[in-house]
């Protein structure tokens, strides 16, 4: 089971920037946008993008791409589960068509309108991250047989190997470490960046 556990934890790491941003978006939204009269052009358009960005980061993880189909196959205990999860992106999916209507300077009502699209979408998508960590790995650890997870954990490795390729980066070459050299920090993963826009 320590195959099943590191990837659950490389799942689980995965969903940091997407949650992180999310919660920044929706920190933006009631902390500048709620309390304003109108709206320019230029910060709707930020708020669709953070959005479209956000939407892109969930949809591409691995969990989707590699977890989902291995649970798929695993067991029908999980359906309704999953049902429910593609329910919450198609309505963050709907929420996100709808904020893009909104492509010029708004006031009034139509501020309160696109905040609120901007808040389910936010919700839904934080509510389906919470689901999966609580309801969705805990099914997928007893449900997924342990040499799928070997298969899961080498298709994974090998979609890194690949990006990393495509981006045209060297492979990692780990050098000998003497035993009274220090271990370097590993640089970290950059998050989705959101900033504050007044």
């Amino acid at each position: 089971m320590l195959t099943a556990t590191y990837t659950l934890v490389v799942l689980s790491v995965e969903q940091t920037p997407v949650r992180v941003g999310l919660q920044s978006l929706r920190q933006m939204l009631h902390a500048c946008y709620l309390h304003q009269g109108a709206l320019s052009a230029a910060q709707v358009d930020y708020a669709t993008g953070a959005m479209q960005r956000l939407y892109d980061s969930c949809h591409w993880r691995k969990l989707d791409k590699f977890l989902l189909p291995a649970v798929r196959r695993a067991t029908r205990l999980a359906d309704d589960l999953l049902a429910e999860l593609d329910a919450l992106s198609r309505q963050a999916s709907d929420a996100l068509a709808v904020s893009t209507a909104f492509d010029t300077a708004i006031q009034g009502q139509q501020v309160d309108a696109f905040c609120q699209v901007v808040e389910t979408f936010c919700r839904v998508l934080l509510t389906r991250i919470e689901r999966e960590e609580q309801e969705l790995f805990p099914l997928a650890r007893v449900a997924v047989p342990g040499e799928a997870w070997f298969a899961l954990a080498n298709q994974m490795l090998a979609h890194d190997a690949y990006l990393q390729e495509q981006r045209g980066e060297p492979a990692p070459v780990r050098q000998p470490r003497h035993p009274w050299q220090p271990r370097q920090e590993q640089p970290g993963r950059p998050g989705i960046r959101l900033t504050t826009f007044h």
